[in-house]
Order: structure tokens, then C-alpha cells, then sequence
């Protein structure tokens, strides 16, 4: 086999796995791409193919919830993911200054990705955590308290960013 067939029969098998619970449910699209989310990172075009075959469904309809909800990436997003919590107490506590900030410092816009794919900046409307806003979070780790002086020592943590 090729290599691209290879690669074709893996995604096939991974799109297998995560349809497979989902297969006949009503809503279940929403719930399949979340899943290949979780499993890529974002939503690539050849596993929005073969979802539409497994589920049956227009190709145009997956690319309707995709465009449509905020949440699904149809780039590869970089490795470490930058968001900055606009919710009403962290935006009262100015984190829209801390957003303007993070952005200036990796030299992107929010929804964007670095071009050495190091971080990915994001915008979220809450995190949960307003009793500690601002708030920013770089993958998992949260951090609390937030100032625009701030920001380019937390990003220095993450490694190539520049301080």
C-alpha cells in the first residue's frame, strides 16, 4: 500500500471510533466533531470527508456547523494554546488590555496561530474562574490576577517565545 493509502485507512479507523457511539443519534454531529477536535486538534479536511461518508451527510453540512461554531479549527492550531477570558468580570478587571498585550507579544491576532505553530491565541467568554479575574490560561494551567506587564513573563515559560 501507499503511503497516502495508509494514511487514508488510518483516518478511516480513528473516524470509525468516534462516530461509532454516535451513529443513528440525533445531534450526533456536533458530539462526532467534537470528538475529532479532541482527537487532532481541529477539524482536517480529509476526516470532514470521511465523516460525512460514515454519517451519511452532505460534506456541506459538516462545513456549516464547523464555520458556525466558534470552537471548531479548521487549521491545525499551534502547540500551546493562549486564552484570555473576556467574560464580564475578567473584561470589568481589564483583560481586554491583557488580550491587546498577549497579542502584541506573539505578534498575532486572536483566532490565530504563531508561525512557527508554538501558540495559538484565543478569546473565551468565561472560564470559571472570576473570583481570581483577569484570568488567562495557557493550556491547562490557569493564571489569576493578570496585568498586560505580566504577560511576557508568563509566555516566556512556554519555550521559543520571546520576552
Amino acid at each position: 500500500m501507499t503511503t497516502d493509502l495508509l494514511e487514508l485507512e488510518k483516518i478511516r479507523l480513528e473516524v470509525d471510533k468516534i462516530c461509532a457511539p454516535w451513529k443513528g443519534r440525533p445531534g450526533n454531529l456536533i458530539m462526532v466533531l467534537h470528538g475529532v477536535q479532541n482527537k487532532y486538534g481541529y477539524v482536517p479536511r480529509m476526516v470532514s470527508f470521511e465523516v460525512a461518508k460514515y454519517l451519511e451527510i452532505p460534506l456541506a453540512r459538516i462545513y456549516e456547523v464547523i464555520t458556525f461554531y466558534n470552537y471548531f479549527k479548521l487549521q491545525p492550531p499551534g502547540h500551546h494554546i493562549v486564552s484570555v477570558c473576556l467574560g464580564t468580570a475578567c473584561y470589568l478587571k481589564g483583560s481586554s488590555k491583557v488580550l491587546e498585550a498577549t497579542g502584541h507579544q506573539l505578534g498575532i491576532k486572536a483566532g490565530e496561530s504563531t508561525p512557527d505553530k508554538k501558540c495559538h491565541l484565543q478569546v473565551v467568554r468565561c472560564l470559571g474562574c472570576c473570583g481570581l479575574a483577569p484570568v488567562m490560561t495557557v493550556g491547562e494551567r490557569v493564571y489569576s490576577g493578570v496585568t498586560p506587564d505580566r504577560v511576557p513573563s508568563i509566555l516566556a515559560e512556554y519555550k521559543g517565545v520571546p520576552r
